[in-house]
């Protein structure tokens, strides 16, 4: 929790895209850039105006950008920010965390062997892994 704000790293995360919508808009621009329609066609069950709240939303947190490509009328393709980008590696665990309980899901597998992949906390510095009872406090929930 951090002390001056009452707020833990993992609610102040929720309050910028903690919403279902704001993820699976993130996860859709992903591949590169969109417009207006093209996301609502890759969340067909999204109504237009939820959808334009959380573009909306995820803008003024400087996860996504707006770039204009037409002026009248005025439209746009939506992109990911760098912030939005670095959010790609947690949507990515978070998936995987869905995928190993689903009963027919497929683990993300590395390419060349087809291992399942594994996420682990790792100290490049260090060139140690980190054992989740090793981790700092801060990254405890």
């Amino acid at each position: 929790m951090d002390v001056r704000t009452g707020v833990s790293p993992l609610e102040a995360a929720l309050e910028r895209v903690g919403d279902r919508w704001s993820l699976l808009v993130v996860e859709s621009l992903l591949d590169g850039p969109r417009r207006f329609g093209e996301l609502r066609d890759a969340l067909p069950a999204i109504a237009p105006n939820i959808l334009t709240d959380r573009l909306r939303r995820l803008e003024r947190e400087g996860i996504v950008v707006a770039r204009p490509y037409q002026e009248r009328p005025p439209r746009a393709d939506y992109r990911l920010t760098a912030d939005g980008r670095d959010l790609a590696g947690a949507l990515r665990l978070l998936a995987d965390w869905g995928t190993r309980r689903a009963d027919h899901a497929e683990p993300l597998r590395h390419p060349l062997c087809g291992t399942p992949l594994e996420a682990r906390w790792y100290c490049p510095t260090c060139s140690v892994a980190v054992d989740e009872h090793d981790a700092p406090e801060t990254t405890r929930f």
